[in-house]
Formats: structure tokens, sequence, C-alpha cells
């Protein structure tokens, strides 16, 4: 009779097993591990900023929502690059770009509408003052990626590297004009982001705070409406993706760009209108989220940035992707700069960016095409 025998691994098994073994310890670590810092300061490997899911469920519940909330956002601005990236595979470089301009030009509405200046009071806004700014900023933005998409990109199609080039400039002349022409808030809070901060508010409705009747939370009613608005433009993306004939002309160009024009169907036609689309979302997403937080020049680099992560977590030219993108990367942003260890002298939070770029390396190092992607 022979003796039990542990099967062997191997080289690929290896690396999974290490991989899978961190996420075991990193949920181990937030539900039952971590530690409240101690009364009297110092603290150890276990001391975060809160303790954990366990023992503080009502801030882990808190730093939940402000993960997935923040997603919904994340998902309105990146599923536009996704859009563009996936069919037309051009890295629009100017998206954060758009998404800035679309920022200010959404605030400069709500401002006249409301006469008020920088950082509006969400009791003088109604429904309309946030409604209009977003629909003019919108198509705003969608004009502005018409003509950069017709007067410029069309002609060098295929042309990966002049392409990228070509958005770099926008981006950077955008940028600039954005600094030159927006100089209203001169507030402290303003003067910290460069001078050119703005704020635009939600309607007066959201300012209330939602109880959740779990752990004694009572929720940003903003921040759920939020969420609303990312999941409403994903069902949006899908039924015209997947129930209408655009929608089926655009994942067949992204699948075979040279059968479909063989076909007969005009794919410059389909290229305008993804790009259009993809540059109406990064406003929408700008207003959403400036709504919520300041929009500042040099942001535009921050949400590219974003926008990328995304889209490499996620996957090319998929919309389930874009939405699984932004909630992993939201999720491991907010978490890690939380919960890593502050040992009472701030340790280790500041290292969260390095946790987000560890999961981009995770997945390229495991599915190269992304999370819902599919290989080349």
């Amino acid at each position: 009779m022979t003796g039990f025998r542990l099967p062997r691994l191997n080289r690929r098994q290896v690396p999974l097993l290490v991989v899978g073994a961190a996420v075991v310890f990193a949920l181990a670590y937030v539900l039952l591990i971590a530690q409240k810092p101690p009364a009297t300061g110092g603290g150890n490997w276990r001391t975060t900023t809160f303790g954990s899911a366990v023992d503080d469920p009502g801030s882990f519940l808190r730093i939940f929502l402000d993960s997935i909330t923040f997603a919904g956002a994340l998902f309105i601005v990146a599923s536009g690059f996704a859009l563009i990236f996936g069919l037309m595979r051009v890295v629009n470089m100017a998206h954060g770009a758009f998404y800035l301009l679309g920022g200010y030009i959404a605030y400069e509405i709500q401002q006249a509408m409301t006469g008020q200046g920088f950082a509006i009071p969400t009791s003088q806004v109604n429904t309309w003052e946030w409604v209009v700014p977003l629909l003019v900023a919108a198509p705003c933005i969608a004009f502005v990626g018409f003509v950069t998409q017709q007067g410029l990109l069309r002609w060098n199609q295929g042309q990966e590297l002049r392409q990228a080039l070509i958005t770099i400039a926008i981006s950077v002349i955008v940028a600039d004009q954005i600094i030159a022409h927006f100089p209203r808030a001169t507030s402290t809070v303003a003067q910290k982001f460069g001078g050119n901060a703005v704020s635009l508010s939600w309607p007066g409705w959201t300012d209330r705070f939602v109880n959740l009747h779990v752990a004694g939370v009572h929720y940003s009613l903003a921040r759920l409406v939020m969420l609303g608005l990312g999941i409403a433009v994903g069902l949006a993306l899908w039924l015209w993706l997947y129930r209408t004939k655009t929608g089926m002309v655009i994942r067949a160009g992204v699948d075979d760009q040279k059968m479909t024009s063989a076909l007969g169907i005009n794919i410059q036609r389909t290229f305008a209108i993804a790009f259009v689309l993809g540059s109406a979302l990064a406003a929408f997403g700008a207003v959403v989220w400036a709504s919520q937080a300041n929009i500042a020049a040099g942001q535009d680099g921050q949400w590219l940035l974003n926008s990328l992560v995304v889209v490499i977590v996620g996957g090319m030219g998929s919309i389930f992707g874009a939405a699984a993108g932004a909630i992993l990367y939201a999720f491991v942003l907010n978490f890690s700069a939380t919960y890593l260890p502050t040992a009472g002298a701030d340790c280790c939070t500041q290292y969260s960016i390095v946790v987000t770029f560890a999961l981009i390396a995770l997945v390229l190092a495991f599915r190269p095409q992304g999370l819902f992607g599919r290989p080349g």
C-alpha cells in the first residue's frame, strides 16, 4: 500500500498559488485582523485607520459604499475611453482633456443659471440647474470629439503612433486653454489646485443622508445617485450595443474591421459614432464627479490614467470589462489607502498607489487581454 503523496506543482501553478494566498490574506486582514489605532498612540503591523470589518462594521460599510459609488463615476468616464479604444484601436490621449473641458463648460452654465460663484450651495440648485449643464456640456464635447476624429484621426487610421501623438497635442492645447480661460475660482480651496479649481453642485433634493439601517450608517444620497447614474449608463450602453443594429455593427467592427467593411458597412460612420459617444461620456462623467468633488486644471492626466487602468484591467472592447475594471480599481484604491498599516505614524497608507499598480501587473501577468477581453 503506497502512502499519500501531494500532487506536484508545475511552474505556472506556483505563481497562481502565491497570488491566491496574497488575496486571501488581504481579505482576512480587512475582515478580521486589522485593529483600530490605540488611544495611547503607536501600534503594530495590524494597526489601520479603522478596525476590521467585524470590529468596526460601520466604517467598513462606508468605505465599501465610497468605493462602489466612485466606481460608478469612474465607469462613466472610462466606458467612453473603452468604446473608442475597443473599436478604433485609438488610445485617445485627449480623453482626460475632454473630461476636464466638459466639467468646466458645465460649471460655467450652472454658474450662469444660478448666479452663484465657486462652490454653489446645493440648497440653491434645482434639478434643471444640474441637468441643463449636463445637456450642454455633453454635446459640446461630442462635437469636439467629432471634429477631432473626422478632421485629424480619420486620415491616419491604422497609424497608432501618429494618432497617439495627435491626441497628445490636442490634450496639451485643450489643457492650456482651460488654464487661460477659466481663472474664475479664487478661494482658498481653488488656490490649492492652482487657482482655477471649480465645483458643480448636486440638486438640492440630494443634500441629505439616507439611513441604511445597517450598523447605524447614514449615507449620502448624492453619492447613491452617482452610483445610480453609473448603472443607468451601463444599462443604456448594453442595450445599445446588444439590442440595436448600430451596436451590432460596432461589435462586428471590434471583432473584424476589414470583414465589416467588406460587407458594405460604412465603418467610418461607425467610428465617428463611437468617438462622439465616447467623448460625450467623458463630459457626462466630469459633470457627475465635479458635482461630488473639485475639478481642476491638471486632473486631465489623472482621469486619463484612471481610464487606462480600467481598460487594462477589464479588457479592451468590453462594456462588462469596463464595469469590472472600474469596480476592482476603485475598491483596491480605496481599501488599500484605508487598511494599509499606519503603526501610529501613517506608516504605509501612502503606498496605496503601489498596490493599485500591482493590480495591473497581476492582470497583465495572468490575463494579458484583461478580465473580459479576448485574445487578439
